[in-house]
């Protein structure tokens, strides 16, 4: 579990340690996750996620990290990519992400693509809703599997789908695909890491159609003609209003998912997505 030492290398297992920033506040949970990912034996690392663009958390990255082979992104939200620039600066490690403007160097990040460095193997996997750039970094030596979920799936509570880049329909796809993996450990972007992918993608489901059916009937009261906004104060009224333009980010592509006729059980509807 994460026991909030800020700013400190944390061994995870045998592949991952994870460096804690100290930005915590109501989106970021405890901080942001750098996760640090390599062989026992190997003198390099690769860096996912180098968090905020601030010495005091970059200088800990690099002690633990060494020399960096190649930084990875989950996905563009500061919180996890501003640090991106300056730690391959300060170490010639290319940047590798799926959107093109995050890149520095040639190679970015594709569906199925593996990344081999630092003894070990990391296989992308797309893995969009939260953002449609969000991708997740699967990392199996045969023995023990762990899937690196950036804020896909958290280590404590559940994600916004940050619309319109977020997208629902894409979100419950990716959930379904996570969930496959069973008892893989989750290595998340804000959190501790969690035991199986399997159980906490299965608990998100659940979470995203019980929030489904409290929006369609938030609907049915306040009419059709309903914003994002109004219906926000009926389906979380027992959330503190500080977050509620979070909340209304995930209302609105929940309008937009039910308003596409797409059904929150399969995942399959208007647009024909499976």
């Amino acid at each position: 579990m994460n026991d909030l030492r800020y700013e400190q290398v944390r061994p995870v297992n045998r592949w991952a340690s994870v460096v804690l920033a100290a930005n915590a506040g109501p989106m970021t949970l405890d901080g942001t996750n750098t996760w640090i990912v390599r062989d026992p034996d190997s003198e390099s690392a690769i860096v996912v996620d180098p968090g905020p663009d601030d010495a005091t958390h970059l200088d800990p990255v690099l002690a633990a990290a060494g020399r960096v082979s190649v930084i990875l992104l989950t996905h563009g939200h500061v919180d996890h990519s501003a640090g991106a620039q300056r730690l391959s600066e300060r170490t010639g490690a290319s940047v590798r992400a799926l959107d093109p403007a995050l890149r520095l160097g040639s190679a970015g990040l594709a569906e199925g693509a593996v990344v081999a460095e630092s003894g070990v193997e990391l296989r992308v996997w797309n893995t969009p809703g939260h953002t449609s750039d969000s991708l997740s970094f699967l990392l199996d030596d045969g023995s023990q599997r762990s899937v690196l979920t950036g804020d896909t799936i958290l280590g404590r509570g559940t994600a916004v789908v940050a619309y319109p880049d977020g997208d629902l329909a894409d979100y419950l796809i990716s959930l379904k695909r996570l969930s496959e993996l069973g008892d893989s450990q989750v290595l998340p972007g804000h959190g501790p890491e969690l035991a199986s992918a399997g159980v906490v993608a299965a608990q998100y489901l659940r979470h995203r159609e019980e929030r489904l059916d409290q929006v369609r009937r938030a609907v049915e009261q306040l009419g059709a003609e309903a914003d994002a906004r109004a219906v926000v104060e009926v389906v979380y009224a027992d959330v503190d209003q500080s977050l509620w333009w979070a909340a209304e980010l995930s209302v609105r592509a929940q309008l937009a998912y039910l308003n596409g006729g797409l059904n929150a059980r399969d995942g399959k509807g208007a647009r024909g997505r499976e």
